[in-house]
């Protein structure tokens, strides 16, 4: 191994789909060891011992961890077959998931790789469902909002847009409704039965330093209420006094990222289908 190796852990990502799903997992993982000097090498879409050829001839350059999500069992075999030859750790991340669904629901798996990139009706209502979001981004088109599964309202930069972007990506049709000083929010809420409304709101200091940071990458430097402290505790206010009257639930995204508060509110939707599938029950 030489010197600019040993500054570096190599970590092998291998798929025999598109690498999403190991890619996704590897990232969470990671940012756990942020500090350590890690070179991540991915291998996607192998699905002939030839490709699987070219990465075995990568691990023998850049020895390192090895993770895969083979669904394919020759392929998996002929992998771990060689690492286990070559001293090579390396782990499976779809395997523990697959042998517990499979203990449970009492089937074998199909080992179809690529299964969950399939166009399919899930992968065009989550075309749509991106579609919607982009359309219906900052207050646009008020009139299909009786449409969305949820609806998100919030002051400028509590991250609304790219709230409602990440939910689309699961399938959620989401929109969002800005909140701006002085002028009236012209929407009806009380007539949107189907959506869930949520408020998202920032604690006022965090507020302006985003905001800032926002004008400084435009290169504008004027001083305006948008950053005025006083002004913004102000919009705060307004904003929760309003989703008070909706009576909608409130996040507070200051120390949140988006998947995080994605995370909540699609928990959120999830607790009001089943409070209405239990109403339905009970009749």
């Amino acid at each position: 191994m030489n010197e600019s190796q040993k500054d570096h852990y190599h970590v092998h990502l291998v798929s025999d789909a598109t690498g999403e799903t190991i890619n996704s997992v590897t990232r969470a993982c990671l940012v756990q060891f942020k500090d350590l000097p890690v070179q991540e090498h991915f291998w996607s879409l192998v699905r002939t011992p030839r490709q699987l050829e070219m990465v075995l001839d990568g691990l023998k350059q850049w020895p390192g961890l090895v993770l895969f999500t083979f669904v394919d069992e020759e392929l998996r075999l002929a992998l771990s077959s060689y690492c286990r030859l070559h001293k090579i750790p390396h782990h499976s991340v779809l395997e523990p998931v697959l042998s517990a669904m499979s203990n449970f629901f009492g089937v074998a798996p199909a080992h179809d790789p690529g299964k969950q990139h399939v166009l399919d009706a899930d992968y065009f209502d989550r075309i749509e469902a991106m579609d919607y979001a982009l359309s219906l981004d900052d207050g646009n088109k008020t009139d299909k909002l009786a449409e969305a599964d949820v609806v998100i309202l919030g002051v400028s930069r509590t991250s609304k847009t790219p709230t409602c972007i990440y939910l689309s990506h699961r399938g959620f049709r989401a929109a969002n409704v800005p909140i701006v000083p002085d002028i009236p929010v012209d929407v009806d809420f009380s007539k949107l039965t189907k959506p869930l409304i949520v408020g998202l709101t920032k604690d006022p200091e965090s507020l302006v330093e985003t905001r800032l940071s926002r004008l400084r990458i435009l290169h504008d430097d004027e001083q305006t209420s948008y950053t005025n402290y006083e002004d913004v505790c102000r919009e705060v206010r307004n904003a929760r006094a309003l989703f008070a009257k909706i009576g909608c639930p409130v996040i507070d995204v200051s120390r949140r990222s988006i998947e995080e508060t994605a995370a909540e509110i699609i928990m959120l939707m999830n607790e009001r289908q089943r409070e209405k599938d239990q109403s339905h029950d009970g009749i």
